[in-house]
């Protein structure tokens, strides 16, 4: 809701020619924040409404439905920034905002979780959560190989100085770049729906981090567009996998009545390495240029991969185990955190 409100008054801003680059600003912190809130509460539900045996396609489907929408994206904003303004597709973005609002109504299912802390107030749920994601033998690495990474390497909303500073281009350039990474990150989710009988999904996220940090370094060294197009491909790809398997392995190793906590602490780990690496791989590229600053998270990233993969063996240890499809959690009460097969990874 609050995304079609704001949208739509920047479409009747520009409409009536006042929009303010503040207005911008104030409404892009205004939805950061409000994403914070919703990609939680969007990944909880998905364990809901998803039985447990089909949870990693669902998340897997979501991030490929995802990276449509980042693929059409552009394009429309091409088709629609031809006109003397922006109006119309500040218009047409609403339209879609407005289409978000109503189809999540149309989901008919207690959002509510298992054995939930009732009576309890937010602070001590939240003291909770931290705690329990503290003793978690395997949400630490995942997240700290998130953030490691990301900081250094956050390269998407960046395609634009890449584009001038790689390939001496502008909007389509980075329009181009945008794509191809949007295209590999659909693979990439399409490649984790082919992974279900493979069981090792914390070194399936190594190994999709490793040759993500390997990419990085390529990234930097080609000055020529088609290479680095199909670069990014494979750079979304691999992200894609990693961040798709990371989601699952939290609502898969987390119960019910955690998962929103678990599920809120990844995002807020991510979200923050976002903007900390948009800022840090901004500042690398101005400083010391967009390739060298390409090498160096490539190098970073690599070292981050291997210090989680020794010091954090829950996440190299861990195995999906498969159950028959069912309920989306195990009502089970006598079932403890650890108890999803955990506990010999502490």
């Amino acid at each position: 809701m609050a995304s079609f409100l704001l949208i739509a008054a920047m479409a009747a801003l520009e409409g009536t020619s006042t929009l303010q680059i503040w207005h911008i600003y104030a409404i892009t912190a205004v939805l950061a924040a409000t994403s914070v809130l919703g990609g939680p509460a969007r990944s909880a539900l998905t364990a809901r409404v998803v039985p447990r045996s089909h949870l990693m396609h669902a998340v897997a489907t979501n991030t490929a439905t995802m990276q449509i929408g980042t693929m059409i994206t552009p394009i429309i904003f091409w088709l629609t920034s031809l006109t003397t303004d922006l109006t119309l597709s500040f218009s047409v973005i609403a339209g879609f905002a407005a289409l978000s609002v109503v189809l999540p109504l149309m989901i008919k299912i207690d959002g509510r979780a298992e054995n939930a802390s009732i009576g309890q107030s937010r602070l001590k749920n939240i003291v909770a959560g931290l705690k329990y994601v503290k003793s978690h033998p395997i949400l630490p690495g995942l997240y700290l190989l998130d953030v490691g990474v990301t900081i250094v390497s956050f390269y998407r909303q960046l395609f634009p100085i890449f584009a001038d500073h790689l390939y001496r281009g502008g909007r389509g350039t980075a329009s181009a770049l945008t794509w191809a990474n949007s295209a590999g990150g659909l693979v990439g989710s399409l490649i984790v729906m082919f992974t279900r009988e493979y069981r090792a999904k914390g070194m399936l996220v190594l190994w999709a981090t490793l040759l993500y940090g390997f990419l990085l370094i390529a990234f930097g060294a080609t000055s020529v567009l088609w290479i680095g197009m199909i670069v990014v491909m494979f750079l979304g790809a691999t992200d894609a996998v990693g961040m798709t398997s990371r989601q699952a392995i939290v609502q898969l190793t987390t119960p019910d009545n955690m998962r929103g906590r678990a599920v809120a602490a990844h995002s807020l780990a991510a979200m923050s390495a976002n903007g900390l690496g948009q800022a840090e791989v901004g500042f690398m590229s101005e400083i010391y240029g967009a390739d060298k600053t390409m090498y160096i998270g490539g190098i970073i990233s690599i070292v981050v991969v291997f210090l989680v993969w020794w010091l954090v063996k829950g996440v190299r240890q861990y195995r999906y185990t498969e159950v028959p499809a069912g309920a989306a959690v195990d009502n089970d009460d006598s079932l403890s955190p650890i108890d999803y097969d955990l506990r010999s990874l502490k």
